[in-house]
């Protein structure tokens, strides 16, 4: 089920999204709900990328070895 909501954003930023907008040939409002989506997607994946890992640590550990401390610095 769909879901409305109302945000407020400065005139700035209502202004770039009416070009991103434009460049998609979308209303303003839908671009806003397809960022929002895409965001809100990204984010999921992040959450459960994190609970995969906390879960299955261990194990990966044992099967493919630890980060070195230099790769660990890295990330």
């Amino acid at each position: 089920m769909a879901r409305e909501i109302r945000i407020e954003i400065s005139d700035e930023a209502y202004e770039q999204l009416e070009r991103a907008a434009a460049r998609k040939r979308v209303p303003a409002e839908a671009y806003a709900g397809q960022v929002l989506d895409a965001d809100l997607a990204r984010e999921r994946f992040h959450e459960g990328a994190r609970l995969f890992l906390a879960e299955h640590a261990e194990g990966l550990a044992e099967r493919f070895g630890r980060p070195s401390a230099r790769n660990a610095d890295a990330a």
